[in-house]
């Protein structure tokens, strides 16, 4: 039963960041249009929109990225990039 409450919150919490980024997408789109639609352009609502998109975006990314790294899913060459060390004999899956 506990688990279930676990991967619950884990959805939840990685809906909160998407919710975050899809919001700042369209605050910037809103302002677009209405540029588009003869009024002032509205820079620091542009900027927070900006900064909603980006911030929701990397959390994602970086989650993505992490959780893979744990689960030995990145490719050798970015693992060389990142320091880490790369064993030539290790057998992987296919694709990775």
């Amino acid at each position: 039963m506990r688990v279930i409450y676990e991967r619950v919150l884990a959805i939840i919490i990685m809906c909160i960041p998407g919710f975050v980024a899809v919001y700042g997408w369209t605050w910037m789109r809103d302002v677009l249009f209405d540029r588009f639609a003869g009024h002032s352009f509205d820079w620091p609502a542009f900027l927070i929109g900006l900064g909603m998109f980006l911030g929701g975006l990397l959390f994602l990314a970086g989650f993505l990225f992490r959780h893979d790294l744990k689960r030995d899913k990145i490719q050798p060459r970015l693992l060389k990039r990142l320091g880490k060390d790369v064993n030539p004999h290790k057998k992987r899956k296919p694709g990775y």
